[in-house]
């Protein structure tokens, strides 16, 4: 059978690939490009690697006659992607009793008896297979090591190996079987990688760590983990090798020096500074934050391997910006390096990932970011809590409406139910709280006011936890966290973004709160202002509750005129934040008993609140029921059936525009009409808009100017859209309600079954969750197609829930939309995704 011969020495010119030999083997070509003292080293391919799996042998002899004679060797794994892990690294290869012997002399008994164990223990387990405990021993170095040998010659019946070329060819054999096993198969695919990915080997002459002049081994890196700014940590251990400074703490050293205790920079100076300088040339070498693997031998400096830093979110955002402001990458790459998603992190508090985590739930990751406070189990206790200035956190069965100004309160949200297009999740990302939900393994009792975690733990109104949006986890007590990074670095990485991206990003916002949070992450205006979210406020709730009851068409206008100013100073605050950028208003949406309360404590105190009797009260609301209220009394047909909302609102809107004028600023609002499926509806609509404008225009003196469009949010409505741009400025895409309707889904009920339709093929992802490009996409398509056959000049927009996500940007990018608008705090994530897209073809270069 013909030997295995696929390998070669890594020097400058070698034939070496990422594709070919993998990462780890690349780097080192690399590091030695840059001169750096890595030991010879010799690199085996993928496709040797499956020769010795599939059984063929090894040329040992010319493997070791490139490392030199007399070497011991180390084995290491060099799969093409760092994160698709390998089978465990073998030291020492070589070792033998003569070796051992020679070593004694030249070394020491004691360091000679250490290596020989190292390298018997970690044959036995990874080429033998042979059980570890039996290796384990707290016994004197050379009693371990006779008991070691004695043990493996009593498990396989031969003495241990004594040649180094066969010593050295099992272990390649082992290493290899053990990543083409099923078990490592299985485990790399969940890492990302494909079934069939090749692992590369690389042999490397040992740097030994053991020695009777200084001698040892450790870890260096030039940058913090956590922040991402420049600061040298790691450790160095006298008399050890590989990674044991990071694995045993105690007799570790500090590198720089350190008030704590010894460190390198005093023990060796030398090796100390040449470790600095290397880190610098890694740096500009690698164009990368590396983290460097080194031994001392006998006091000579030895490069053995060179990681890129392990970073959170915050670090990678600091590094890439670093690295291009000092020209070692170019800014294009600062982007791409760069994932939109992990920019969420920055946003919000994070739990510290150095701490302890008491887990008692686990759910759906709705709403990024880290919150702490004490449990409460109602809308009205948050906001007494909030009132006390206490932080506290809403737990809840599912939210609804009513528990908006509880969740506006609150620190952050945990609910059993619900999945990411919930009530819940998306006011929670809307607000920027952090929340999980579909906590199904939580126990709620809201009479007892507890929580019965997983585990059985029992938490009661008042304590404390911890909501991790991020990871979809809820936490007991108070572990550290990290503060938002919104720094320089933050800022700079967006500044980029926007000079390469070709879609405008707008955000949604219903508030002053909101719309300030907009500018702080630099929308480019508001492209979605849902105004009843204004009426939920308990000044206005008993108004709105006041019209509601009425009877006649008077009496509305007359309760209407009460919430006017109280609208025009809404939208007076609005326009004043957004300071010019536009504003897309969104007419009154949602059925109106959603103002209304369900429990008979609710209508007890509105009977009180309206002076009328307690029957008339649940008469009226039970009689304002609907069998599907997404379908019935909302959008324009409450705007056609009750004209005196649209009447104050717009009055309102041109009122503000004309005060905001006053004080030398110009403001072009954008009035949209939610919920149309006819062109008729348009027309009715905008003939009350044009005439409230035509009376404001009178009694002020003053020329308006607006522009009206539609929400398109029904199918009828995509497919009719050259009928509704006759009368548009422009159609806006409510991808919430169109794939609702689109799919006959209801968005707060489909997470029942959502979860197993993904599981079982039936839909590709929660279509709530990721935009369904080939249904609701083509209605997008026909829809903007058609909207601009009739009226070129027609802006397309989406402001659904989906206007944040990658996915759909990419899809709006393609059709020729012109902006996306999502929540506030997900305006970056769609800055970066946007400039991600447009940098495509230099990715590609």
């Amino acid at each position: 059978m013909q030997k295995v011969t696929d390998f070669v020495s890594i020097t400058p010119t070698a034939t070496i690939a990422v594709q070919s030999h993998g990462w780890r083997a690349k780097c080192l070509q690399r590091l030695v490009r840059l001169q750096m003292p890595v030991p010879p080293t010799v690199a085996l391919s993928f496709d040797a690697v499956r020769a010795l799996a599939a059984g063929y042998p090894l040329d040992a002899s010319a493997l070791t006659d490139l490392l030199g004679p007399g070497q011991l060797i180390c084995v290491r794994p060099s799969p093409e992607n760092t994160e698709w892990g390998g089978p465990s690294a073998v030291l020492n290869i070589g070792m033998s009793e003569a070796c051992h012997s020679a070593l004694s002399e030249t070394h020491g008994r004691e360091a000679a008896d250490a290596l020989y164990l190292r390298f018997v223990q970690a044959y036995a387990v990874n080429v033998a297979r042979l059980d570890p405990d039996m290796f384990e021993s707290d016994m004197p170095t050379a009693q371990a090591l006779r008991f070691a040998l004695r043990a493996y010659e009593d498990e396989t019946d031969e003495p241990f190996p004594q040649e180094a070329e066969r010593q050295l060819a099992d272990v390649l054999r082992s290493m290899s079987r053990a990543w083409e096993g099923t078990s490592a198969r299985l485990l790399r695919q969940a890492k990302g990688a494909p079934a069939e990915a090749g692992l590369g080997l690389v042999v490397q002459a040992m740097a030994l760590g053991l020695g009777q002049v200084e001698s040892g081994s450790g870890v260096m890196q030039f940058v913090d983990s956590t922040t991402g700014k420049p600061r040298v940590t790691g450790r160095y251990l006298s008399q050890s090798q590989g990674r044991e400074a990071l694995a045993r703490q105690e007799g570790s050293l500090y590198l720089t020096r350190d008030p704590r205790g010894p460190s390198l920079e005093e023990l060796c100076p030398g090796p100390f500074d040449e470790l600095i300088r290397l880190g610098a040339v890694s740096r500009q070498g690698l164009r990368e934050e590396m983290q460097i693997e080194f031994t001392i031998e006998n006091g000579h400096l030895h490069v053995l391997d060179a990681l890129k830093v392990a970073r959170t979110s915050r670090a990678a955002v600091t590094i890439a910006v670093a690295l291009a402001e000092d020209g070692v990458i170019e800014r294009e790459e600062a982007l791409l390096r760069i994932q939109p998603r992990a920019l969420s992190e920055l946003l919000h508090p994070q739990v510290d990932p150095a701490g302890e985590r008491d887990v008692i739930v686990k759910g759906i990751a709705a709403s990024p970011g880290a919150a702490q406070g004490r449990i409460v189990f109602s809308a009205m206790a948050a906001q007494a809590m909030s009132a006390r200035g206490e932080a506290c956190i809403l737990v809840r069965r599912e939210t609804a409406p009513e528990d908006v100004r509880g969740m506006h309160a609150a620190k952050g949200i945990l609910t059993e139910r619900g999945g990411m297009t919930s009530h819940a999740a998306v006011i929670a990302r809307g607000l920027g709280l952090p929340c999980v939900v579909g906590a199904s393994s939580l126990r709620f009792n809201p009479r007892d006011r507890t929580l019965t975690a997983m585990d059985g733990r029992i938490f009661h109104e008042g304590d404390v936890i911890t909501i991790d949006g991020t990871r979809g986890e809820a936490l007991a007590g108070a572990p550290g966290l990290l503060e938002p990074a919104l720094d320089d670095a933050f800022y700079s990485l967006l500044h980029w973004a926007d000079a390469v991206r070709d879609i405008g990003v707008r955000a949604n916002a219903d508030t002053p709160d909101d719309a300030r949070m907009a500018r702080v992450f630099e929308a480019e205006g508001i492209g979605l202002c849902r105004t009843e979210h204004m009426f939920f406020e308990e000044n206005r709730l008993t108004v709105m509750r006041e019209m509601i009851f009425a009877d006649r068409s008077e009496d509305r206008a007359e309760a209407l005129d009460r919430l006017l100013p109280m609208q025009r100073e809404d939208f007076i605050e609005l326009f004043e934040i957004m300071d010019g950028h536009p504003v897309c208003i969104r007419l009154f949406d949602p059925p109106l008993h959603e103002f209304l309360p369900q429990t008979r404590d609710g209508m007890r105190e509105l009977a009180e609140a309206l002076d009328r009797p307690l029957s008339e009260v649940t008469r009226r609301v039970e009689s304002m029921t609907e069998f599907n209220p997404m379908l019935g009394m909302r959008g324009v047909r409450l705007g056609i059936a009750m004209p005196e909302i649209y009447d104050m609102q717009v009055r309102a809107i041109f009122e503000a525009t004309l005060e905001i004028g006053r004080r030398g600023k110009r403001v072009v609002p954008e009035i949209m009409i939610p919920l149309v499926s006819a062109q008729r509806e348009v027309e009715l609509v905008k003939a009350r808009i044009d005439a409230v404008a035509a009376l404001v225009q009178a009694r002020m003196g003053v020329p308006l100017d607006f522009r009206l469009g539609v929400m398109v949010e029904t199918p009828r409505a995509a497919l009719r859209s050259g009928d509704l741009a006759q009368h548009s400025a422009f159609l806006s895409f409510g991808t919430n309600d169109l794939t609702q309707m689109t799919y006959g889904l209801s968005r707060d009920d489909a997470g029942r079954f959502m979860g197993t339709y993904v599981q079982q093929g039936v839909y590709p992802e929660d279509p709530f969750h990721r935009l369904d490009t080939e249904g609701v996409g083509e209605l997008l398509l026909i829809g903007a197609e058609r909207g601009k056959r009739v009226n070129p000049g027609l802006t397309i927009s989406i402001c659904g829930e989906h206007g944040g996500n990658p996915e759909s940007i990419s899809f709006c990018r393609a059709a020729g939309f012109d902006y996306v608008s999502c929540s506030p705090f997900r305006v970056p994530v769609a800055r970066l995704t946007a400039a991600h897209l447009a940098l495509e073809r230099w990715r590609r270069r």
